[in-house]
């Protein structure tokens, strides 16, 4: 039998059905890859995480999409360092993409990003990624850039949160124009800073269809990237993401002088349960 919890990350205000829900297997040991990707599967969730020993850290842990798997990602990070944690104020997890120090402030958890970040150029004008996101031409309104901080994200900056909160991406242009060949999937991070909030939302395909997130703390971590490659740093933000899937979230950002990158979230945990494997 695997013990497993539910854990919901980015929450807001206590609300229990906010932020974005991942599953956490608590001792993976004796787990096969095969095993993993078919739990993972099964929860359906974006991510599932699966802990193991580390000699480097204070737990190794692997993260699963349905599909594949990740070296690093925001949500499960978080949550997966609520469950290892146990009460402590702070821990390191041993992820793919590096260690990741972990630290807690009552129900909030912060993690500074593995990496430091890496940027490339994006072959599209910021005419053609509007269109590719169903935004007016103007919409994109500074440097798009490809960014990684552990995962490689196309990060938008676009002049409002009312074009935001109207994308409609356009499945055959996202595919020409914001395909990642590390991530070997089509995605786009759309931001916009006219608030005291910022508006964020995140699309990516998955098995041809088009989806989009309820919170991507890796996408959070690489828009403090785009802000150091562009020299605005240090800085600090709380973005709004999820509205648009029923599942509201806030995510801290913090960029520090010395390029340092941090997410922070709210992780409320909503059950538990075991698995037999047989």
């Amino acid at each position: 039998m695997h013990s497993f919890r539910i854990v919901n990350v980015f929450t807001i205000d206590g609300d229990r059905f906010s932020g974005n829900p991942l599953c956490v297997f608590e001792d993976a040991r004796g787990m096969t890859d095969a095993q993993m990707q078919a739990l993972a599967r099964q929860m359906n969730l974006s991510e599932t995480t699966f802990v193991l020993p580390s000699e480097r850290g204070d737990a190794r842990v692997r993260i699963f999409t349905p599909g594949y798997e990740l070296p690093f990602a925001g949500h499960p990070t978080l949550g997966t360092a609520s469950v290892v944690g146990a009460g402590r104020d702070r821990v390191v997890l041993d992820l793919a993409a590096g260690l990741v120090p972990v630290t807690r402030a009552g129900d909030a958890w912060t993690l500074r990003a593995a990496r430091p970040p890496e940027t490339r150029p994006v072959d599209a004008t910021r005419a053609e990624l509007a269109r590719m996101v169903g935004l007016p031409d103007g919409a994109i309104c500074d440097e798009p850039l490809w960014v990684s901080t552990g995962v490689e994200q196309l990060v938008l900056p676009v002049a409002s949160a009312e074009l935001v909160r109207a994308a409609r991406p356009v499945p055959d242009l996202l595919a020409r124009w914001g395909f990642s060949t590390t991530r070997d999937e089509a995605m786009a991070y759309l931001w916009a800073a006219d608030g005291p909030t910022w508006t964020v939302r995140f699309f990516f395909t998955s098995n041809g269809a088009v989806l989009e997130d309820p919170a991507t703390g890796s996408a959070c971590a690489n828009l403090g990237g785009w802000h150091l490659a562009r020299g605005r740093a240090p800085m600090s933000a709380t973005l709004r993401q999820g509205d648009a899937v029923g599942r509201p979230s806030r995510l801290g950002l913090r960029v520090d002088a010395d390029g340092g990158i941090f997410v922070t979230g709210a992780v409320i945990e909503l059950g538990r349960g075991t698995i037999d494997l047989g």
